[in-house]
């Protein structure tokens, strides 16, 4: 039976609303799972069950798979027709609003995610877990070609911004399979891309919280020169007039060798690890 009759029979159908596009192609499911690299003695979270293209392949290979779904119609669909393993545990939660610290003591200490995504939350997606990095140790996830693009950029491209930069100070970020929108239902009208995100768990060599306050008053306007954005975002809370915190920042980007005129989108990631070490020593923080 097709996806679509077998959608037909049970009365559902693919919801605008939660942006669900179907995988369809067994093959390529496995080899998605496959980049997934998991272990026997693995708890997955899968988010975005659908209907279990990958969920029942990964429930082969692990111990058990948490699978976070938003539709209530499909999590009533797989328990009224016994369509998953029994090492499968579905919840009905958003993932944007999901506590990652109940499901990080559940898995003993490694919470690995595999995802297929609504394009419409890959960037909120990205944000939380990066917010939860210390709780995540991979992720396998598919986007939108254009979001993968963004976050694995380089600089100077004008994909390169900040989700690119904060995401790839925390982990190793790879571009993986591309797919096509044929292997989808509904198609989408766009290409998707897998890429696997490997978190990074050394110390930081500055506060993360600051380094985010950095990058994104950074790239707040990106006509703007560094230097004017940083001034124009008032990051720093210092009794002096505008002209001399002009000088002081000015000071501050040529001792990390950073001309007055660049942007950010020309900076590596070193480059802004090492300008936010040397604002945050002169600079009191808001």
């Amino acid at each position: 039976m097709s996806l679509k009759d077998q959608l037909n029979k049970h009365g559902l159908a693919p919801s605008k609303k939660f942006g669900q596009n179907f995988l369809v192609n067994p093959g390529t499911a496995r080899r998605i799972v496959s980049l997934g690299q998991f272990s026997a003695q693995d708890t997955v979270m899968e988010v975005g069950v659908g209907m279990g293209a990958l969920t029942s392949i990964i429930a082969e290979q692990v111990n058990q798979v948490i699978g976070i779904e938003i539709d209530r119609g499909i999590i009533r669909y797989h328990q009224n027709e016994k369509t998953l393993p029994s090492n499968v545990k579905l919840v009905h939660e958003d993932i944007l609003k999901l506590d990652f610290k109940k499901y990080f003591e559940q898995t003993g200490g490694e919470l690995k995610i595999i995802a297929n995504l609504p394009y419409s939350i890959s960037n909120p997606f990205i944000f939380k877990v990066l917010d939860n990095h210390h709780l995540v140790s991979r992720v396998t996830v598919m986007l939108q070609k254009e979001v993968a693009d963004r976050l694995t950029a380089t600089p100077g491209s004008k994909e390169y911004g900040i989700p690119t930069v904060l995401l790839n100070a925390k982990a190793q970020v790879t571009p993986l399979l591309k797919i096509k929108p044929a292997e989808f239902h509904p198609r989408p009208k766009v290409d998707s891309q897998v890429i696997d995100i490997q978190f990074l768990h050394a110390s930081f060599p500055v506060p993360f919280d600051y380094f985010k306050k950095v990058v994104r008053h950074g790239f707040a306007n990106r006509r703007k020169t560094l230097l004017n954005n940083l001034l124009s975002a008032q990051l720093f809370a210092v009794d002096q007039e505008k002209r001399a915190v002009r000088i002081r920042l000015e000071n501050e980007l040529n001792k990390v060798k950073l001309k007055p005129t660049i942007r950010a989108e020309s900076l590596t990631i070193a480059q802004f690890i090492e300008l936010s070490q040397a604002l945050r020593s002169q600079f009191r923080d808001d």
